[in-house]
């Protein structure tokens, strides 16, 4: 212990540190010449094809209740989503919804199916710490946000729609 509180005293520690030191400018261009290249117009056609197949998808789901039980547009929009979601968290307990994810970057997690996935991974990564502080903490940690979010945004434009009158509402 005296060695190292010794260490730290000595003149000689203190130049060296700070001979090696570099400002910010120069580790930006250090750093810049190591960093791999991305493929950024592969990313973005892949992240396109899959989030417009998900989408694809999900329009399939409505469209077959809107045949099968002969629903409306509107009335069909629910379970879709649900269904949509049911299989993101299927497809996420068995890893195949993560790998996608990796395939596909942002393809993947925009539509609703990428929120109930980072739910599903929160919850199946934090199980062992017990249901309440385990999965239920640590999958609201994201819901939470995104809840807010929402929350604040809605009320602010139905002041908005209030204010100018739409929806039939006036102040």
């Amino acid at each position: 212990m005296s060695a190292i509180s010794d260490q730290k005293k000595s003149p000689e520690t203190s130049t060296k540190s700070s001979s090696l030191s570099i400002d910010t400018k120069e580790y930006k261009k250090i750093a810049s010449k190591h960093e791999p290249s991305r493929p950024v117009l592969k990313n973005c056609i892949r992240a396109f094809l899959v989030g417009g197949t998900i989408c694809l998808i999900g329009q399939c789901i409505q469209q077959a209740f809107m045949t099968g039980f002969d629903m409306t547009q509107k009335d069909a929009a629910s379970p879709t989503v649900a269904v949509l979601i049911l299989t993101s968290v299927i497809l996420t307990c068995f890893g195949v919804y993560d790998k996608l994810a990796q395939f596909a970057g942002a393809g993947s997690a925009v539509p609703v199916t990428g929120f109930a996935n980072s739910m599903c991974s929160a919850a199946l990564e934090h199980r062992s710490e017990g249901l309440v502080l385990g999965v239920g903490a640590n999958m609201f940690k994201l819901a939470g946000s995104v809840i807010v979010f929402g929350v604040v945004a809605a009320f602010i434009i139905g002041v908005i729609y209030a204010c100018l009158g739409f929806g039939g509402y006036h102040l």
